[in-house]
């Protein structure tokens, strides 16, 4: 699933090919890209807008338009932006100046949302916390909303309204970074420990912006460009691997469903009361 590392990395490349075009034809090929919405009601409502700016919010892409609407894309599981045709195409935006951008989603979970500017920020709110690489996500807030919940570590910073466009992979790299056992009750962390989980959430993310991100299966960017993080792994999807760290073959385990790597020597700390 692209994460805030692969979705910056793509809204990077298409900001410049698309802010001050105008989408000159929309054409949504699957309903459930929009569902509830009618698929020809969100075309209609986007053909002949004017792009004013490509932003990200946690994991969404947000098209400010002209009109004062906004275009939300959720890619998902496996949604992805390209200019060559492709397979698994669920829609096809045509700008003014000729270019073809196509939407390819295989497992096709991917959601279009057009919303109202004032209506923006209040649904974007409601799911996202902070930007964790913003100047609101400081250590003290993510302290508070760790100390509040019992749940596995891991657990609660996959949660988007405590870690903002953190997934799986990256949840996994911090948690290396920090040395912090992923199946550690939340609210037992101590205060500098909160802090070093903060400051290694935002080391894992930049280097996989750095990066332009992971591929692993479908992700690619919009020039189709892979991204290199997966040759940088620490811990993810390296069970029975020696640690980069200390050399003790890195575990496997799931965490609310999700499977999940970590050092059993570098991150000991777990399970500590609450």
């Amino acid at each position: 699933m692209p994460e805030l590392p692969e979705v910056e990395t793509i809204r990077t490349q298409l900001a410049p090919r698309l802010e001050g075009r105008v989408l000159a034809r929309v054409e949504i090929l699957d309903p459930r890209l929009t569902r509830p919405h009618d698929l020809f009601e969100v075309a209609e409502e986007l053909e002949g807008d004017r792009v004013e700016a490509v932003e990200r919010r946690g994991k969404y892409l947000v098209l400010r338009l002209e009109s004062g609407l906004a275009f939300l894309v959720h890619l998902r599981m496996t949604g992805s932006f390209g200019f060559t045709p492709t397979t698994h195409e669920r829609a096809v935006l045509e700008l003014d100046d000729g270019a073809r951008l196509s939407y390819r989603d295989v497992r096709r979970f991917g959601t279009w949302l057009v919303v109202e500017d004032a209506e923006l920020e209040p649904y974007l709110a409601a799911k996202n916390g902070p930007e964790p690489l913003g100047s609101l996500f400081i250590a003290e807030w993510l302290a508070s909303r760790l100390a509040a919940r019992r749940a596995p570590l891991k657990a609660v910073i996959l949660d988007q309204r405590v870690v903002a466009g953190l997934g799986n992979i990256y949840a996994d790299e911090a948690l290396w970074r920090a040395r912090l056992n992923p199946l550690r009750a939340a609210n037992s962390l101590t205060l500098p420990e909160g802090a070093r989980l903060h400051r290694a959430i935002r080391a894992a993310l930049r280097a996989g912006i750095e990066r332009q991100g992971s591929t692993l299966r479908d992700y690619a960017a919009p020039d189709g460009s892979e991204g290199s993080m997966q040759n940088e792994f620490r811990v993810y999807g390296r069970d029975g691997e020696p640690c980069a760290r200390c050399g003790s073959t890195i575990s496997k385990a799931r965490v609310g469903g999700r499977g999940t790597w970590f050092c059993p020597r570098c991150q000991l700390s777990s399970s500590r009361p609450a």
